[in-house]
């Protein structure tokens, strides 16, 4: 959903599986002919993402977002300035929906679509032909600046700001950037939307719209270190949040309360856009970071699937409000999918739009 990056994320075409069961039979020539080759088949759908993907994987991932880049914006001219190519889209709908998205009980399954539909994206409008990558915050609590994923080389998903004097944030110590990111193939993205609701030292120039549409470029900032994620989203905490949370309410309010592994690796990247609660997905690590939040998920649901599946908790409105959420509401995401699903549809890896399974984190 190469030495760098994070993990295995299989794509599994799942057509029918017949499975012949003889009784008193012998060896089956054909059924140890499927097993022999059903290991090359896998190899063969078995698209790694970011720490077991090659060199040409890993920047055949960075070309397709950044093809997203410099392609046309889908949405209505002219009413949303600041959304200048095809990546901004995908900036525009998280903005417009934020309130409704996160702490609600839609927060996972919309996600989950959202992640989906930029793959998509990237395959149907970029001629990429791998899978999304994730970021396993766990694995590089410690050395997160070091890691491949924001390493800075040409393959990683760019490094840190440039270190400058600043504070910290509501959420946490000012870390080891705070200023323009210079490395790494995302260098010179500049950031046009937003911001709305900045957690960052200095502060981004104001937009000159008040709901953050309009036109404000500027360059990609980082604040990046190890400090949330060390306290916050290491592997051992990782596995309690699956562990000890037996139902889907209290496990997705675990993840997203302050102390949560989600605003844990969103403020990690912190700065601008990625401090901000509307714009962050325009920091191209934040794919990486959604696909881990929808790997836990389904990590979690496999512990107890027949229970897990059909099951939410919460709001229509952040953090509580509205009318309680149904399996039955609609999730839209707008120009970047026609298709409309119920949350009910998107609650599994493997039916409604969905064809995916996570293996192998390294």
């Amino acid at each position: 959903m190469a030495p760098s990056f994070s993990v295995l994320r299989v794509l599994h075409l799942f057509t029918s599986i017949i499975f012949l069961f003889f009784v008193n039979v012998g060896a089956d020539t054909v059924s140890d002919l499927q097993t022999k080759g059903r290991t090359a088949l896998n190899a063969q759908l078995a698209k790694s993402t970011t720490g077991d993907m090659t060199v040409n994987e890993r920047k055949a991932y960075i070309a397709s977002v950044q093809c997203l880049m410099t392609s046309p914006s889908k949405l209505p001219a002219g009413q949303f300035p600041g959304a200048t190519n095809r990546y901004e889209d995908f900036v525009v709908i998280h903005m417009q929906q934020t309130l409704s998205i996160h702490g609600t009980g839609n927060f996972l399954s919309w996600h989950r679509y959202y992640t989906w539909a930029f793959e998509q994206a990237l395959r149907n409008e970029c001629g990429y032909n791998g899978t999304q990558p994730y970021w396993d915050w766990g694995r590089w609590a410690n050395q997160v600046e070091t890691s491949p994923i924001f390493d800075g080389s040409d393959t990683s998903m760019s490094g840190n700001g440039q270190k400058v004097a600043h504070q910290a944030t509501a959420v946490g110590p000012a870390q080891n950037g705070g200023g323009c990111v210079t490395t790494g193939p995302f260098k010179n993205m500049t950031v046009h939307l937003g911001p709305v609701s900045p957690m960052a030292d200095p502060a981004p120039p104001k937009n000159p719209r008040s709901d953050g549409f309009g036109s404000n470029p500027r360059c990609l900032r980082r604040d990046l270190g190890n400090y949330l994620t060390s306290n916050y989203a290491t592997t051992a905490i990782i596995a309690a949040l699956i562990n000890n949370q037996k139902t889907i309410g209290p496990f997705q309010d675990t993840m997203q309360n302050g102390q949560g592994v989600h605003g844990a690796a969103h403020f990690t990247i912190g700065s601008d856009p990625g401090g901000d609660f509307y714009t962050s997905p325009n920091d191209p690590a934040f794919w990486l970071l959604h696909g881990m939040i929808d790997r836990v998920w389904t990590i979690w649901q496999t512990q107890d699937l027949p229970n897990r599946m059909q099951v939410i908790a919460g709001g229509t409105s952040m953090f509580g409000g509205g009318a309680q959420q149904k399996l039955t509401d609609n999730v839209s995401l707008g120009v970047l999918t026609s298709k409309v699903y119920q949350i009910k549809d998107l609650v599994s890896v493997v039916d409604g739009p969905f064809c995916y399974v996570y293996e192998s984190s390294y």
